[in-house]
């Protein structure tokens, strides 16, 4: 038997079949294409998602020599994948990382809406979330939301296509609408946001023992398999690539390196009074719950440098950087490259990069340099603004593209402080979709037991302890940098605002 499972990245999709002993044997990937029709929009048509997503099915079923146990779906998160009573698209899927609606954010955030919601939701909201986008639409296309009947996730788009049934996963609906402790939606919350008429888009949220559907008789024919089987709703990827990693219980910490840098510690208690930071995701049976980080930008800025500076790919970019002591010679990145700004562990729609130190004695060795050492800090600022974090964690797991580099790995752990390791499995996400359909399913007792049994470790990386007290000064020093640039981006985004 094997066990296909689905991971719908923003840019790559990819299918992955796990034998019996959850090791890879096929895996299918698929580009998608996101769509930026206007200056901070960001989109994709959901037709297209769904073929993609398809496509890598049959791809994998065709080069399976036995039968398929169950499908095990996760995908991106957040964003408005809003769909008719038919369940057609009524528009292009509006993205995580859309900007559009960021003016509304700030008056949010000038209102004290935000510090208010955070007490109920334990997370920070910001402008590729429903609330902001329905928002949005509200004012500038209120023909959508009356043909709109349900606003699906990613992942229940691609799950209504298998099954047929309109839903939504806990830790998609947890951010904006959810009371965190009662893990519903809140009325107080539809209230805060002006939103009590966007009830009706709320589709019916899966608990940890919902999560099961049946594949429906005319998707099973074009795919190849059979009807009836079962089809798993796994959490979104940030929390599924946790599991993946085998961070399932309280303190264990992964950081995904991809399109965003998500940083990640599992936490069996909230706290809902400190500053509002980040998010706080239900996480599998009560109890357990994930303060998850994921920035606007992450490896995007490590392809972004690699194009300006000429070189043939990251592993360049890589090498490069592994050349040059630490420090850069004096030269500091502020990675926030999204033109939607940064929204963890701050939120600021602003936010925008700055390389500081620069003279002619930098080369481009200096510039790769940087570049590393600047997403790293920005993965030690929000293990600090977790206000749960252990100290010090015992481990943190790398995974994602940007974990194939040594360099970057080490680099992590010397700027953190935290061992950090890698796993055996390249296709994390789907990894942990494989754990959460075995539990789903019967076939497992919990994800504890199944990490242990199914998550290999393929190495890891020590901090050096010198190299560590050098990064305690650089990261002060990157702190006092971003605060004194608060004001420029102020006035640049006031610009930006009059411009247009």
């Amino acid at each position: 038997m094997a066990t296909i499972c689905v991971d719908v990245g923003t840019s790559v999709i990819k299918a992955v079949a796990f034998d019996d002993r959850g090791t890879e044997i096929v895996v299918a990937r698929q580009e998608t294409e996101v769509l930026r029709p206007a200056p901070g929009f960001s989109e994709q048509n959901m037709y297209s998602v769904w073929d993609a997503a398809a496509t890598t099915i049959r791809t994998v079923v065709g080069q399976l020599s036995g039968p398929v146990d169950f499908i095990s779906l996760t995908a991106q998160g957040d964003g408005c994948w809003l769909v008719d009573a038919d369940g057609r698209p009524t528009g292009p899927a509006i993205l995580w990382n859309d900007a559009r609606a960021a003016a509304i954010v700030d008056r949010w955030l000038t209102a004290g809406v935000f510090n208010e919601a955070f007490r109920r939701n334990g997370s920070q909201a910001f402008a590729g979330l429903p609330n902001a986008i329905f928002a949005w639409l509200k004012q500038h296309d209120p023909a959508r939301l009356e043909r709109s009947a349900k606003s699906l996730c990613c992942n229940g788009w691609i799950f209504y296509q298998l099954t047929g049934q309109m839903a939504i996963d806990e830790s998609d609906a947890a951010v904006p609408f959810f009371d965190v402790r009662e893990r519903r939606y809140s009325p107080h919350l539809l209230q805060l946001y002006g939103l009590e008429w966007a009830e009706r888009l709320l589709p019916d949220v899966l608990s940890n023992d919902q999560r099961v559907g049946e594949l429906r008789s005319r998707v099973a024919a074009e795919l190849g398999l059979r009807a009836g089987l079962p089809v798993v709703m796994s959490p979104y990827d940030v929390a599924s690539t946790a599991i993946g990693v085998g961070a399932v219980s309280d303190g264990q910490a992964c950081s995904i390196l991809g399109t965003t840098l998500c940083t990640e510690i599992v936490v069996n208690h909230l706290n809902l009074e400190g500053e509002p930071s980040g998010l706080t995701i239900p996480f599998g049976p009560p109890g357990l719950y994930l303060r998850s980080f994921p920035t606007l930008a992450g490896a995007e800025v490590i392809h972004w440098t690699v194009s300006q500076l000429g070189l043939g790919g990251p592993a360049d970019l890589s090498r490069l950087a592994g050349n040059v002591a630490p420090g850069a010679d004096g030269l500091c990145l502020l990675p926030y490259f999204s033109p939607a700004g940064e929204r963890v562990p701050f939120l600021n729609t602003g936010a925008r990069g700055s390389l500081f130190g620069l003279s002619f004695e930098h080369g481009r060795e200096h510039i790769a340099r940087a570049v590393l050492e600047g997403l790293s800090l920005i993965i030690r600022d929000c293990f600090q603004a977790t206000q749960a974090a252990p100290s010090p964690l015992r481990a943190c797991g790398l995974c994602g593209g940007g974990a194939n580099s040594d360099v970057w790995c080490q680099l992590i752990a010397d700027v953190t402080g935290t061992p950090t390791f890698r796993p055996a499995d390249q296709e994390v996400g789907a990894k942990g979709a494989f754990i959460v359909g075995l539990v789903a399913v019967g076939q497992e007792a919990d994800y504890s037991s199944a990490a242990k049994k199914y998550v290999g470790i393929r190495d890891r990386f020590e901090p050096h302890s010198e190299r560590h007290a050098f990064y305690n000064r650089l990261f002060e020093q990157f702190l006092a940098i971003r605060e004194r640039t608060l004001p420029i981006w102020k006035r640049m985004a006031d610009d930006r605002a009059a411009g247009a």
